[in-house]
């Protein structure tokens, strides 16, 4: 058995598994850690479904990513938009019946104050509900690829905060950047949480995900100064950078490895799983609180499985 940890890269993650027949959707898919997942993924024979916002990014990212075997369709997808989420799950739904692995990718870091187009906070809107949305509309699809997996990349920022209850959307709230952004890490943890607990036994189980601190395009909207001092605590000996191989790692092995098979509702990081996480983002109460406040924003039930 290999030894994985830090270090380790996607394509080590994967090495020795045969995707082939299997159906991937990876959201936030057109660069980063996103586009390493689609790459090693359909080198190890999957069709992967790669999302982007624009039309144009996600046929460059199909261009640049598919060839050399490799199977790679381009989806158009706005997680901050239900309409787009809706949209997207249809299309895909006509294509592929049946999804065996969904890597909820895509996300925003520390965003100045905006809003989704339902008005939603954009980093919860866009980072929880918009995939709250497409998860729970795929949730036949993957029914029928079962045993089928859902990935929701967190991240140890869901350590600065847990959910704000009462004001989700900072409507009253003081907008804090890094509080919106940890509320919604958070609740891409209890998502995995409850999301594994009503389909576990259909064969569903659902994992979060912390890849480490890597540096991709996610830290755009941060200032020189905010930049540097995230980036002098990355390259601490605690907190070493990763690559985007590295950081993609624990992503693809939650989504391929057997050592998972039967297992759901993890926290997982450094391709283990991991108790490193705060109890507010492991509460099987918390979890179930969120699935209700979700459903209630977006006007829409899931029921139970």
């Amino acid at each position: 058995m290999p030894i994985f940890g830090p270090e380790t890269t996607a394509e080590e993650a994967v090495a020795g598994a045969d995707l082939t027949g299997r159906v991937v959707v990876v959201t936030g898919a057109t660069s980063g850690l996103g586009a390493e997942t689609v790459r090693v993924l359909a080198g190890a024979g999957a069709h992967v479904v790669a999302t982007a916002r624009d039309a144009g990014k996600a046929a460059e990212t199909v261009d640049s990513l598919a060839g050399e075997g490799r199977s790679v369709e381009a989806g158009v997808l706005d997680l901050g938009s239900a309409a787009s989420v809706r949209e997207f799950a249809a299309w895909l739904l006509a294509r592929h019946p049946r999804v065996d692995v969904l890597v909820n990718n895509a996300g925003v870091m520390a965003t100045p104050l905006g809003r989704t187009a339902d008005g939603f906070e954009t980093q919860f809107g866009t980072n929880h509900l918009g995939h709250f949305l497409l998860t729970n509309l795929l949730v036949p699809a993957l029914l029928r690829g079962a045993p089928a997996r859902v990935v929701n990349l967190s991240s140890a920022g869901h350590k600065v905060s847990d959910i704000l209850w009462d004001d989700p959307n900072f409507a009253t709230t003081e907008y804090q950047p890094w509080v919106a952004y940890g509320q919604s890490k958070t609740a891409n943890v209890l998502f995995a949480v409850e999301l594994d607990r009503r389909l576990a036994d259909r064969g569903v189980r659902a994992y979060a995900v912390h890849p480490g601190s890597v540096g991709t395009n996610l830290g755009r909207y941060l200032g020189k100064e905010e930049g540097a001092a995230m980036l002098a605590r990355a390259t601490s000996s605690a907190h070493r950078a990763k690559s985007v191989p590295e950081g993609a790692a624990t992503q693809v092995w939650a989504a391929t490895s057997p050592d998972l098979a039967g297992r759901g509702g993890l926290y997982l990081e450094d391709c283990h799983v991991s108790d490193n996480h705060r109890p507010w983002a492991r509460d099987p109460e918390a979890a179930a609180r969120l699935w209700a406040m979700s459903e209630e924003l977006l006007g829409e039930k899931f029921p139970a499985v």
